[in-house]
């Protein structure tokens, strides 16, 4: 029986990027459960990151967290990895790991690292949607892809809408792609939750809607500002519940909720703050329905985390919620506010009892073809890197 190999992941903090965290998480779990023994995760962090979130991967069987200052989130080896072909500090810490394999995002380790490496690409936001960086940040991301492509590395999208862009915006490109769909099967423990006590502790209506997304500016939350001003002039009140930490800085979330203020809505745009993930899935699984009208998405974790439990679901017409969903949700466009109204209201409309959700029948299924496409990703990039040394 051959050893493992050994993975090397960067560890996202869930504050900055929940659905980041969420990815990481479910596929470690998932890994466990359906590919037990073929791939080994060594999770590096920098020496600040906050304890309770990495023993959230330490639980895991077979997940390993290794800190170290190269993984500083104001440690940066790009120029290292530019100028010279490697970031020294990210190799070395790779090297006394004994790690096989560098699972890459959102940081190139250099065209000279001496492992095989595979690049995710969650989404190519930057080249839709490059009014919402700045130039230095639309640049820094450019030349990461780039120079990840450049490099000849595997690469990991998330939905087959992420490869056709990659595919449009970098046609020259001839690196071996995957398409590899994120799934989420909550643990029994954040299932042990009591939906009715979270709900109670919140304040919340029996029927509320959940918007669970980080503020980001792509993330869309003024459209159901926007939606929830139109029922209010109709009389009709509803109740969105919102989670999610604000960007950093957090102007865009100081915007949002000022104008919550200034519309008169604090009481149907109920801020949460950043909760706990088991309240996550306890307020998902008793929703109305789940909103997303983002602007862009790469496969998005709220509405994965919806279809686990068969919520409805009320989202942006985006290509990818197409994919993801199958058809089998409410679609309107980015900005029209009265089409996400009316959905809202003709929800409301039905005065259905609270009720909590299960797992769904589908879930494990998809669970298994997560960690079966992610394991074959890796495999292909290691033997393809012996097959050429």
């Amino acid at each position: 029986m051959s050893l493992p190999l050994r993975v090397g992941f960067t560890f996202i903090p869930r504050r900055l990027h929940a659905g980041g965290f969420n990815y990481l998480r479910n596929l470690f779990v998932a890994l466990h459960r359906y590919r037990p023994g073929e791939l080994e995760a060594v999770v590096f962090a920098g020496l600040s990151d906050d304890d309770s979130d990495l023993a959230t991967f330490v639980r895991i069987p077979g997940v390993e967290v290794v800190k170290r200052r190269a993984f500083e989130r104001d440690h940066s080896g790009l120029t290292s990895a530019i100028v010279a072909g490697i970031d020294f500090a990210a190799a070395a810490a790779f090297h006394s790991a004994g790690v096989d394999v560098v699972f890459e995002h959102a940081r190139f380790f250099g065209w000279r690292l001496p492992l095989p490496a595979v690049s995710w690409f969650p989404d190519l936001q930057h080249r839709s949607l490059p009014h919402l960086f700045s130039r230095a940040a639309w640049w820094r991301r450019e030349i990461g892809f780039r120079a990840q492509l450049a490099s000849g590395r595997s690469i990991v999208l998330s939905s087959q809408s992420a490869l056709d862009d990659c595919r449009q915006f970098y046609p020259r490109a001839g690196n071996q792609m995957s398409v590899v769909r994120f799934a989420s099967r909550p643990t029994d423990d954040l299932l042990a939750v009591n939906p009715h006590g979270v709900i109670r502790l919140y304040d919340l209506p029996a029927q509320y809607f959940y918007l669970p997304n980080q503020f980001w500016r792509h993330k869309n939350h003024k459209l159901v500002l926007d939606a929830l001003t139109l029922l209010a002039n109709r009389g009709i009140k509803a109740v969105v519940a919102v989670s999610g930490g604000p960007d950093e800085p957090p102007d865009y979330f100081k915007t949002i909720m000022r104008e919550v203020e200034e519309r008169g809505l604090k009481e149907n745009f109920r801020y949460l703050g950043m909760i706990p993930l088991g309240h996550v899935y306890a307020l998902l699984r008793s929703c109305t329905a789940l909103i997303n009208p983002s602007r862009f998405e790469g496969w998005s974790t709220t509405v994965e985390e919806a279809k686990s439990f068969e919520v409805p679901m009320i989202v942006s017409d985006l290509a990818v919620h197409r994919e993801q969903t199958g058809g089998a949700a409410l679609y309107f466009d980015v900005d029209d506010a009265a089409a996400l109204a009316g959905y809202l209201a003709e929800a409301l409309c039905r005065d259905e009892p609270l009720r909590v959700r299960q797992l769904g029948a589908s879930v494990e299924a998809r669970v298994a073809k997560f960690a079966e496409d992610f394991t074959d990703a890796i495999k292909r990039a290691a033997a393809r890197d012996s097959a050429s040394s």
